[in-house]
């Protein structure tokens, strides 16, 4: 037959408990046990001395304030606590700000002063051949310091890819005064290309700098600049609301992670086996260039196809320019 025992070990918790609840309440059970011992001696004895009954109940009232005080001091470490979790969740709401008209080309300009790493994700980065990528460049020559930057954009061998882009920019940019010409499947691949010779290009020319770029299946709605000092989100028209993450805020690091996520599941290029471009490369050079890559241009490309990817990857207007 099974006998169920109380173990020593069971027993020294619950007399654990029982002793830390008492400190807890340590006024309530001196305010019992006072009255307690007052009403049965009272009850015993009748003739118990007024004094007595008089100082117990004093004490048994002190006993009741002290617990008041504590308490109070209880509620009021609770609201500090609140006021604090709640100071912090506003902090966190107020860690994304809104950029408008010349706020983002004011953000962008600061964010590329003194970094050592770019991450864009986008479209086919026509602004990041136009502004970012050389003035990055420029600045890591003129501090002698490394730069690594890392790219994100539509993969111009995907066809579908490059039309769901095309077809996202003129559904949204019907009215948009600041492109020039209309979004087509073959101008989206064009763009690709010349954001890829760019990338080549400006690493020949700087020993420090280190650039991916990575061709994704999938077409953006948003642009992603991230620096070391902040993120910045942005959409093809400038006259829409641009977003602002300060670096060290949850969601800087939040898409960090995102943007490497999306970039492993992107095709990646081995700049490092780029063929040398001239300063002003050459139909030819091009052509040889994205051959090595693994990145033929289609059949249907004529020579001036060629050249206007070259004047795209290194004479890029800015497109927010007005």
């Amino acid at each position: 037959m099974d006998v169920t025992r109380r173990t020593p070990q069971g027993a020294g918790h619950r007399l654990e408990d029982s002793i830390a609840w008492a400190v807890r309440n340590a006024d309530g059970v001196v305010a019992i046990g006072v009255a307690l011992v007052v009403g049965i001696m009272d009850v015993l004895n009748q003739n118990m001395d007024p004094n007595i009954v008089s100082g117990a109940t004093l004490l048994v009232l002190a006993a009741l304030v002290f617990g008041s005080l504590t308490e109070r001091r209880r509620r009021v470490a609770d609201i500090h606590k609140a006021t604090e979790e709640t100071s912090r969740a506003v902090e966190d709401l107020a860690m994304v700000r809104t950029l408008t008209g010349p706020e983002v080309a004011l953000a962008h300009e600061r964010a590329r002063r003194n970094t050592t790493r770019w991450v864009f994700k986008g479209g086919t980065g026509t602004y990041l051949r136009a502004v970012t990528l050389p003035e990055c460049v420029l600045e890591a020559q003129r501090q002698r310091r490394s730069l690594s930057m890392k790219i994100d954009i539509v993969n111009p061998a995907d066809d579908q890819a490059c039309a769901a882009y095309a077809r996202f920019r003129r559904t949204f940019g019907q009215d948009h005064a600041l492109d020039f010409a209309e979004w087509t499947t073959e101008r989206t691949r064009k763009e690709s290309y010349a954001t890829v010779v760019a990338a080549a290009w400006h690493r020949q020319r700087l020993d420090t700098l280190e650039i991916d770029v990575h061709l994704s299946s999938v077409a953006p709605a948003l642009r992603f600049d991230l620096s070391d000092t902040c993120l910045i989100i942005t959409q093809d028209d400038p006259r829409r609301v641009s977003l602002y993450v300060e670096r060290d805020r949850p969601l800087y690091d939040y898409y960090v992670t995102e943007l490497h996520q999306n970039r492993e599941q992107a095709v990646k290029l081995d700049l490092r086996e780029a063929l040398p471009l001239g300063d002003e490369p050459t139909v030819d050079e091009v052509r040889r260039l994205l051959d090595r890559l693994g990145l033929p241009l289609p059949s249907s490309f004529t020579d001036r196809d060629v050249g206007d990817i070259i004047d795209k990857a290194l004479r890029a207007e800015n497109p927010y320019r007005r």
